[in-house]
């Protein structure tokens, strides 16, 4: 059976990403990119301009920097939802001073309630240092409380270092490699 909810976890450019766009480009579609980057200067509009290219046309990105919730409760019934990625969608509502427990039992009902099949992407970032300052320890306790939840709710939860996927919870979809 195919996993309603996946959630793929790792460090920066452990190839966490590509793995959950394989799982999904693995469902009928129509594919849809949840996009939560926001193209703050151009390096970042770079990064995003590669990314597009690579999926190909054949996906609709939805850009949801803030509003996932929102754009989730959109997707029609069927399908398979990329949301790319849940560390900025924090970041993003870190910096714009949200709730955060607001906006993230907003995204996990969305979450449950949303009609397609959804793999999400997240950093792990637990693994470092004790960042020196008082926003970069917040951020990351923040993130390890979404990981944490998002890991609750997720039917599937991968792993990815250097790459190679490690399943923590459930069982990889025959077919999806």
């Amino acid at each position: 059976m195919f996993p309603h909810l996946s959630l793929f976890v790792g460090g920066a450019s452990s190839g966490k990403s590509a793995m959950a766009e394989r799982l999904v480009k693995s469902q009928p579609g129509p594919h849809v990119y949840l996009a939560t980057a926001q193209a703050l200067d151009n390096e970042m509009r770079l990064k995003i301009l590669k990314h597009r290219a690579d999926r190909g046309a054949d996906w609709q990105t939805i850009e949801a920097p803030l509003d996932l919730d929102g754009a989730l409760t959109r997707i029609p019934a069927g399908g398979a939802v990329l949301l790319d990625c849940a560390t900025f969608w924090l970041s993003n509502h870190l910096l714009a001073e949200s709730n955060l427990t607001i906006e993230t039992d907003a995204l996990v009902k969305a979450l449950k309630a949303c009609r397609a099949t959804v793999a999400m992407v997240s950093n792990e970032v637990g693994h470092g240092v004790v960042p020196d300052n008082a926003l970069a320890r917040r951020f990351r306790d923040a993130q390890g409380r979404l990981n944490q939840r998002l890991a609750a709710e997720a039917d599937l939860v991968v792993s990815v270092t250097v790459g190679l996927p490690t399943v923590l919870k459930g069982v990889w979809p025959e077919g999806s490699a």
